[in-house]
């Protein structure tokens, strides 16, 4: 720490703040608009390192300030100083904020403004919808979301992202994605999944999924884009963003007339890889997803291809993860493309691995492959019996053998195959 920064952390330190709060009270209170301004640039500068508790007791203060004053700078330095003590305390300085009266006087300033007070304004709104989903009732119920999206509509460039960021916060509200709806502005809300931090493309994310629930809206999501955007925030975003994405995804992808476009983008290996990833939750919108895409016979002969890598790996999640899929498969009329690949032979394999879910689940798809005499011959040939014989005597699970008879009973119906 160079010298000057060494002391000004002493500085802080040694100062008194019940005495700089009742002075900094006394000074907003004289109407000298010189030194308010000069104070309350010096609040905003302390506002990292003051205790919450006093940040607390400034916000009416400095509400008072601007309910008080017409002045430009006046106006500009208290909601940036108000920005700055949101920012503080994790979310509860945010909600105090939300509570005082700022979010109404926001949303009145924000179209009658221009220039650096507009974008201090509209960033001083943004964090505080980031925290609090009251602040977001009490935004919508002023009438926020009209105000952002008549701005989005007016194309400011500078200030775009802020208010994407505010529109993906409010849609985590139901009532404001009905309004979403019926004003014909979903593309904002895919855009708004394309641009600004990584927390704020989560929550479109999460409002896209959740929107896509609804069949005229999904076909809106769609053709506005929300495809590319699920695919890049799968591709490039943390692992919760990925999962959130990849939930959106799967609704999206739900309806058949989508599978192709879906899978066209690129979605199959972005869900494997999240199918290897370390989250059980994970692992199961991808288990969805490629279950959902496999409706396409062409989309099923690649998800098998990377199935069957991942059996032929390390993970047991993944292998158990993988066998499912396959079972799923399995019953879903995929069998034939599943015996033309070197699936089969790779789960018998399995059937002897030392992981007890991975033989779970792989006794489970062999058994239901049992069911037909196509797949009972392509099982036989690859030793599948003998295992299975051995598996009726599995010490760890009641599943594993209860599987491996089942499947022997289908083999016992086929004599030709049984011998």
């Amino acid at each position: 720490m160079d010298l000057s920064k060494l002391e000004r952390s002493q500085s802080v330190i040694s100062i008194d703040w019940e005495e700089a709060l009742h002075r900094y009270e006394n000074v907003i209170a004289c109407g000298d608009e010189a030194l308010q301004l000069r104070a309350t640039i010096k609040l905003a500068r302390l506002a990292n390192h003051a205790p919450e508790n006093i940040l607390a007791r400034s916000i009416p203060v400095l509400m008072k300030l601007l309910g008080s004053s017409i002045s430009y700078s006046i106006m500009s330095i208290t909601i940036f100083c108000l920005k700055r003590i949101t920012r503080q305390g994790e979310g509860k300085l945010a909600v105090i904020v939300g509570q005082s009266g700022a979010i109404p006087y926001l949303l009145k300033l924000l179209p009658n403004t221009d220039g650096h007070l507009q974008k201090v304004t509209l960033k001083c709104l943004r964090d505080i919808v980031m925290f609090g989903n009251g602040n977001r009732v009490i935004v919508a119920k002023n009438g926020g979301l009209e105000v952002v999206l008549n701005m989005l509509n007016a194309s400011p460039d500078g200030l775009r992202r802020f208010l994407l960021e505010i529109l993906s916060a409010l849609a985590l509200l139901r009532e404001v994605r009905r309004h979403i709806i019926s004003l014909g502005s979903l593309r904002f809300l895919v855009e708004a999944a394309r641009c600004g931090s990584m927390v704020s493309r989560t929550r479109a994310a999460q409002a896209i999924g959740l929107l896509g629930l609804i069949k005229r809206a999904r076909r809106v999501l769609v053709d506005s884009g929300a495809v590319r955007v699920l695919i890049e925030l799968l591709r490039d975003g943390n692992f919760s963003t990925k999962v959130v994405a990849g939930n959106a995804f799967g609704v999206i992808s739900s309806h058949v007339g989508y599978i192709e476009r879906v899978a066209q983008a690129g979605a199959i290996p972005l869900f494997v890889d999240l199918f290897e990833g370390p989250e059980p939750m994970g692992k199961e919108i991808a288990e969805d997803v490629l279950c959902i895409l496999a409706f396409s016979e062409e989309n099923t002969v690649t998800i098998i291809e990377h199935l069957v890598r991942i059996l032929r790996g390390d993970n047991g999640q993944a292998k158990a993860a993988a066998a499912n899929v396959l079972w799923y498969l399995s019953s879903y009329k995929r069998s034939v493309v599943i015996r033309n690949s070197s699936a089969i032979p790779v789960m018998v394999e399995l059937l002897r691995d030392d992981n007890v879910d991975v033989r779970v689940k792989v006794s489970g798809a062999v058994s239901q492959f049992s069911y037909y005499e196509a797949d009972r011959v392509a099982l036989a040939r690859a030793g599948a019996i003998p295992v299975l014989i051995d598996l009726l005597q599995d010490e760890e699970s009641e599943e594993v053998r209860d599987n491996a008879a089942k499947a022997l009973v289908g083999f016992s119906e086929d004599l030709s195959t049984a011998r």
